[in-house]
């Protein structure tokens, strides 16, 4: 079995290979060099793998860019395939998340805030309207990245049901198929405004789906760690043995109930690891407890930050965990965070994740 890293990172895409049950990696150069890559998705529903990659550049705009044959060749459609209707008086400016679905459908979040749909494996999309014509969305805020739907979590038995979050705005969800979408922040603070608990308004940074239970999420917050057994009806935080609340990715175990990791800075101030040192925290209870994991990862004072999809995980036993930094660094571990091996240095800024078997 082959296992596929890809990389995004503000100079291109770069695609690591192990044939050898990740002990070892071998990376090949960027694709779209000098572009920057802030999604990036591997699809295995089809007869071959599909990768997806949004395609951010800086002269031509953003694109999602789809190969079959594991970045031989790209395909680029003539058009944008992300595009406003014209009455909607908006214009894409960047690809935060790039999310397969149901049978042939790809999601994908974008700046400003809004959500497409594609029904053809992600060449071409459509504005879900009932997002962006939401009553709050003029109120919706930008985060210090952007004002962006970075999170789509379509859940795994009901395709009319779908989670999303956003920088600023919160969690919304919808149990209709995007007919209509509601708030589900309760317990969620915003320290930063007025009303600390407001309906909605929160810089949720990152959500992820448990593996076991898929009503269960966890959510990295703008200051705040938090869970939902609920489905978001309520969130609860879980913070409580962390170094630090503050952070922007959190990745959930595939398969295993309660098992996550999360990547936590000493605040929105000092964005940097807490001590100044590398370390992945685990938590196996569903974060009531967290527990560092460092074998392996750098020893010397660290500064770096991982962003919110700079962190993923992968489908194979025992799960491996990945995670890359603004420096350009990216750490593996093939054994659910216990210890670690380096997989590139000095790789342009590290944007985003995805591992899977190809």
């Amino acid at each position: 079995m082959t296992e596929l890293l890809a990389i995004g990172t503000k100079k291109g895409l770069f695609l690591a290979v192990s044939e050898d049950d990740r002990q070892s990696w071998k990376i090949g150069s960027a694709h779209f060099p000098g572009m920057s890559i802030y999604a990036v998705a591997i699809d295995n529903r089809g007869p071959a793998p599909r990768l997806l990659a949004g395609v951010d550049s800086s002269h031509f705009g953003p694109s999602v860019a789809v190969s079959d044959d594991l970045g031989a060749t790209w395909q680029e459609p003539d058009a944008a395939p992300l595009a406003f209707p014209a009455d909607a008086g908006a214009v894409v400016e960047r690809v935060w998340q790039i999310t397969p679905a149901g049978s042939g459908v790809v999601y994908a979040g974008v700046q400003p805030s809004a959500l497409f749909r594609s029904e053809d494996g992600g060449r071409t999309y459509e504005l879900v309207r009932a997002l962006w014509d939401h009553p709050h969305r003029p109120e919706w805020g930008a985060g210090f990245g952007g004002q962006a739907v970075h999170t789509v979590l379509p859940h795994p038995d009901d395709p009319d049901r779908v989670l999303v979050a956003m920088s600023t705005g919160g969690v919304y969800r919808t149990t209709d198929g995007g007919a209509s979408w509601s708030p589900a922040n309760t317990g969620i603070k915003a320290y930063f405004l007025p009303d600390q608990w407001p309906e909605f308004g929160q810089c949720v940074h990152k959500v992820a789906r448990d593996g076991a239970d898929p009503d269960t999420y966890y959510a990295q917050n703008h200051h705040g760690v938090y869970r939902t057994v609920d489905g978001g009806d309520t969130w609860q935080s879980i913070a409580g043995t962390l170094p630090a609340d503050f952070g922007f990715p959190i990745v959930a175990h595939p398969r295993r109930g309660g098992t996550l990791w999360t990547f936590p800075l000493v605040s929105d101030g000092q964005r940097e690891p807490v001590d100044l040192r590398c370390r992945v925290f685990r938590s196996t209870d569903a974060g009531e407890h967290w527990e560092p994991r460092q074998a392996g990862l750098p020893e010397e004072p660290f500064y770096q930050v991982v962003l919110r999809d700079a962190m993923c995980a992968d489908a194979a036993e025992p799960a491996g965990v990945y995670f890359g930094t603004r420096s350009g660094e990216v750490f593996a571990s093939r054994d659910e965070g216990e210890s670690w091996t380096s997989v590139a240095t000095h790789l342009p800024d590290v944007l985003c994740v995805r591992a899977g078997s190809v």
